[in-house]
């Protein structure tokens, strides 16, 4: 055997567990060039022939090549989809099938936005819109007055403030509007016993206090034959017919009397509640519709009369007033009316001092005149202080409603607090009780203390 060609140089073969599979006998593809700057690896040494045959050598990956800056940006986000309202506006037809969707609040967000918008632009869908939010209102059952008393107000100045009413109501009788909604709320939650609950209805009649025993039931027919009055001064009809008393403690009187139990409850319960306030809708919708001139309208009372803003405010002041009663004799809590309308209320009370003061000195109930002056002259006054969220102060005239208050003319002041005024005014404490801080003339004093008590009737 002769000598075997010298091995040509490089690594060494590294032996192996396993013979490699033979390879393929298509040519290999070139290898990809290297970069020139890196060396080549060198080749590994020859182990020594008595070693330990050394473990397969690892040749390391060639690099990748590196990859540009921008590569390793994330990804841009997805275009975000375009809302019905702004890229694809959604056609007027949808919008209306939309609208059923909408009152039950179960629109998607872009959708509310689009019915809207539309609901702006649109009457009929508006109209369509209001029919079907008042029909879910009445798949809800009715809530007590445990809710906040100003929530009605607050959402109604804030539905008039993005939409204003096309009739709107006037303001005198928003005190009336309100305090209707209120009692109503108040007899809403009723049951059968509680229409049917003693209530004793107490006023002042110019020397004493008096009263009468009802029930709720007759309270709420006491309220609707004495709104009647003002029903018929604006041409709706008169609960008590064309023959009807005029003052409202005979047409009450007619009311229980010809009304087999309405005093006491008879009949089904609450259904008086659904009369009065129907009346009370009719009251207010047609103030609205008649305009600026209904406002000059006198109601007459039997021997007195009102303008009809003021016949509002003092309706406003009896549902006030016997709601309270009412609350009394069920237990239950109830607030006083709002600041701006209570202060309406001790307003018209006020204004109402001079003119019965004079009653009661026509009927020797009072002290004649001490100083009379010409008609729109500064006279004698009084000071009427109320104090509280709806109090303020007051002048009265004392020797003739024909003379001028000024407060320099003052000679005696009452100071007491508003929930006072209310028991005084109402009749439903001694006028001689009431808490005040009384200081100057003492006849004056008694005056018109008894003069505000007089204010109260049944």
């Amino acid at each position: 055997m002769g000598p075997e060609p010298e091995p040509t140089p490089g690594p060494a073969p590294a032996p192996e567990a396993n013979p490699e599979p033979e390879t393929d006998p298509r040519p290999e593809p070139e290898p990809e060039p290297r970069p020139e700057s890196r060396p080549a690896p060198r080749p590994a040494p020859e182990p020594p022939a008595s070693a330990t045959p050394p473990a397969p050598a690892v040749v390391p990956a060639p690099l990748a090549p590196p990859v540009p800056p921008a590569a390793l940006a994330p990804p841009a986000p997805p275009p975000a989809a375009p809302t019905p309202s702004a890229a694809h506006p959604l056609s007027h037809d949808l919008l209306r099938s939309l609208l059923g969707a909408w009152a039950l609040t179960a629109c998607s967000q872009e959708e509310t936005s689009a019915v809207e918008a539309h609901l702006n632009h649109c009457p009929s869908c508006a109209e369509e819109a209001l029919r079907l939010r008042d029909a879910v209102g009445l798949l809800h059952t009715e809530h007590s007055l445990d809710l906040d008393p100003m929530l009605r107000s607050r959402v109604l100045a804030g539905c008039l403030g993005r939409r204003p009413a096309r009739i709107p109501m006037p303001g005198w009788a928003g005190a009336y509007d309100a305090e209707a909604a209120r009692l109503d709320a108040l007899l809403r939650d009723m049951g059968e016993a509680e229409w049917r609950a003693p209530v004793r209805l107490k006023w002042f009649d110019g020397r004493r206090l008096t009263g009468r025993d009802t029930t709720v039931a007759g309270v709420i027919g006491h309220l609707m034959v004495v709104d009647g009055i003002v029903a018929a001064s604006l041409g709706l009809p008169d609960p008590m017919g064309a023959a009807a008393p005029g003052s409202p403690l005979a047409r009450t009187e007619a009311y229980w009397h010809h009304e087999p139990g309405a005093a006491y409850g008879a009949g089904p319960p609450g259904a008086v509640r659904e009369l009065w306030r129907e009346q009370g809708h009719a009251l207010v919708r047609t103030a609205s519709f008649a305009g600026r001139g209904v406002a000059e309208l006198d109601v007459e009372y039997g021997d007195f009369a009102l303008p009809i803003r003021d016949a509002f405010l003092d309706r406003a002041l009896e549902c006030w007033v016997h709601a309270g009663d009412i609350a009394e004799a069920i237990d239950y809590p109830y607030e006083p009316p709002a600041s701006a309308h209570l202060k309406a209320m001790i307003d018209l009370c006020a204004r109402l001092l001079p003119g019965t003061l004079a009653e009661r000195r026509r009927a020797g109930l009072a002290a004649p005149p001490r100083r009379l002056v010409e008609a729109g002259t500064p006279g004698r006054t009084l000071h009427l202080q109320v104090e509280g969220t709806g109090g303020g102060d007051w002048y009265i005239p004392l020797d003739s409603p024909a003379a001028t208050a000024a407060p320099e003319e003052a000679v005696a002041t009452i100071a007491l607090d508003q929930e006072a005024f209310y028991l005084l005014a109402s009749g439903h404490v001694p006028p001689q009780e009431a808490a005040a801080g009384l200081s100057g003339d003492t006849e004056a004093i008694r005056d018109v203390l008894f003069a505000t008590a007089s204010l109260s009737r049944l």
